[in-house]
């Protein structure tokens, strides 16, 4: 019984986010279109329906309905159940690691930014500048629970890579690293702060390369490379367990 109590709180969590992810799944569609994610009204992407409420149970509809739409019966794609269960998912690891807190908050919240960000960035090699704004928003944010002790590591992560890749931006005229890439990790790196900011990059430059590597033997991939999701890789793992990893490297060298 005792058990199941402690348990409850994650439930909530997971049925938290895949409410959440249903919203983002809305993003990933109409913020590369142009279109309004507030105003308009759910609807069929095939024959443009308008959906209701019981259309709309994040995961259970889609499964109900068989992955496919009720008035036209076009093909749903599963990418809505997968990026409600992930966010659901995302958001209960995040808790279970970092706890009930409110830094858990701002973290459940980037996560979902980051996987928005992914997805359009994989599918488009665009980053959406209002994704970046709400990004730095949370760094603000993240700043401020960190307090004036901690104020000169967030500022310095807003720039000691955004700074770099920013050089390179101009020097290379966006050939060698695109805009939105800089813009989000200026945004993290001041939710981060310094140390995880270097360290996120490090994972997300390792993780890119390795897999892209691969999807040219194995796809065969073009050269160019969307670095935003392998960018919000390193920055959930930073994020989530950067500061035990860089003690225990520390750790390594007697520092």
């Amino acid at each position: 019984m005792l058990l199941f109590l402690e348990i409850i709180p994650y439930i909530i969590i997971f049925i938290f986010g895949i409410v959440i992810g249903s919203f983002l799944n809305v993003c990933i569609y109409r913020l590369p279109l142009g279109e309004s994610v507030v105003v308009a009204p759910s609807h069929c992407m095939g024959c443009g329906g308008k959906l209701r409420w019981f259309d709309m149970v994040p995961v259970v509809s889609w499964i109900v309905l068989g992955g496919k739409c009720r008035f036209c019966k076009a093909k749903i794609s599963a990418q809505y159940p997968i990026i409600e269960g992930v966010n659901g998912i995302l958001y209960v690891v995040i808790c279970v690691v970092n706890g009930l807190n409110v830094v858990s908050f701002v973290y459940c919240l980037m996560g979902s930014a980051l996987i928005v960000l992914s997805v359009i960035d994989w599918r488009t090699f665009e980053i959406p500048f209002g994704i970046n704004v709400f990004l730095f928003v949370l760094g603000v944010v993240a700043t401020g629970l960190d307090g004036m002790s901690g104020l000169a590591g967030h500022l310095i992560g807003m720039v000691c890579v955004s700074g770099v890749l920013g050089m390179i931006y101009l020097v290379s005229g966006g050939a060698a690293i695109g805009g939105g890439d800089v813009k989000l990790m200026f945004a993290c790196g001041l939710i981060l702060g310094w140390q995880r900011i270097l360290l996120a990059f490090l994972i997300g430059c390792i993780v890119g390369s390795v897999v892209h590597m691969i999807r040219i033997k194995v796809q065969g991939a073009g050269r160019v490379l969307a670095m935003g999701p392998y960018l919000a890789v390193g920055v959930m793992l930073a994020a989530l367990w950067g500061n035990s990893w860089i003690g225990w490297y520390l750790g390594l060298l007697g520092l």
